[in-house]
């Protein structure tokens, strides 16, 4: 039997909606990977990130926030994050610094009692609230279920990340690293891309429009470009051109999407663009469509189409 001098694992990443799951992610692992957002919803799909020290190796699993299914996309949501349970050496179950534990926090503590697993809780957003009354909070979670930690931090601020981290290891079995060193995701870039260009459009866009959005990747494609400039020296530029589809559910709102001239359309093409040229460190060209696919959220054969297999 080997002895291994690393720990590594999974640690599942989950809580209600909008309690900042994305946003710590993205801070434990130094990148921006998971799109983040103030509306609902945001997170669609299990998100797999990488971090890894000299301690070893942590991998991952951001989540779909936890709420009542109102279509088959709000199913396949639920399934995607409770299912992460059954692949995960660690939960963490995120919060906002609150004494009243609702009715989704319920939801999800009662599905946590079914699994044997150490369940960290996460208590987000401490620089939102008087710091005296954090422990007043936490004394109500502790009350309310076994939590082999709880650490109390700011995924914004940065406050208390490293202590998490460190409670993460404790946790952790022993065991050789999964990925490469350099490793941060195993997302493929053409989602990555579409879940930016998504979230530019919820950053843009109206409160009603954005949950009936879809983002399709039409074409992604690298090439070189061989530019000549004005003293007849040649260089080659790498670019990247992308084609991509918003889809939205009602025609009014591709008449929002794409605006008054095409102005909303540009607004979000232009920003998306500078995240993505940040993403791949390459020049982008990209162009984007709008259509119209009504109810996709209740098809299962859109859902698939779309990037999110509908629950069985």
């Amino acid at each position: 039997m080997e002895n291994f001098q690393t720990k590594s694992g999974y640690v599942a990443i989950i809580g209600r909606p909008n309690v900042g799951k994305s946003t710590l992610m993205n801070r434990l692992i130094g990148q921006k990977i998971a799109i983040t957002s103030n509306k609902p919803q945001t997170t669609r799909n299990r998100i797999q990130t990488v971090y890894t020290d000299d301690r070893g190796q942590i991998v991952f699993l951001d989540t779909p926030g936890i709420n009542k299914a109102k279509n088959k996309l709000g199913e396949y949501m639920l399934d995607a994050a409770l299912s992460t349970f059954a692949d995960a050496d660690v939960i963490m179950m995120l919060v906002e610094p609150s004494n009243f534990i609702g009715k989704g926090e319920q939801y999800i503590l009662e599905e946590l009692k079914k699994v044997n697993l150490p369940v960290l809780l996460v208590m987000n957003k401490i620089d939102s609230v008087d710091k005296d009354d954090v422990f007043e909070f936490i004394d109500t979670y502790r009350k309310a279920f076994d939590f082999a930690e709880i650490i109390p931090i700011s995924a914004r601020e940065n406050k208390n990340v490293d202590t998490l981290l460190e409670q993460i290891y404790k946790y952790l079995p022993y065991g050789p690293y999964f990925y490469d060193e350099d490793t941060l995701t195993d997302q493929p870039m053409k989602q990555i891309v579409a879940e930016t260009i998504r979230e530019k459009a919820l950053y843009c866009l109206s409160d009603e429009v954005p949950h009936g959005i879809a983002v399709v990747i039409d074409k992604y494609h690298e090439r070189v470009k061989t530019i000549k400039n004005g003293a007849g020296s040649v260089y080659k530029e790498p670019i990247v051109d992308i084609e991509a589809t918003i889809i939205c559910e009602k025609d009014s709102h591709k008449g929002i999407v794409i605006g008054k001239g095409g102005e909303m359309l540009k607004k979000i093409g232009t920003i998306a663009r500078r995240d993505i040229e940040n993403l791949t460190e390459t020049k982008v060209n990209l162009k984007l469509w709008v259509k119209v696919r009504k109810e996709w959220r209740d098809s299962d054969a859109m859902l698939k189409n779309f990037g999110y297999e509908a629950k069985k």
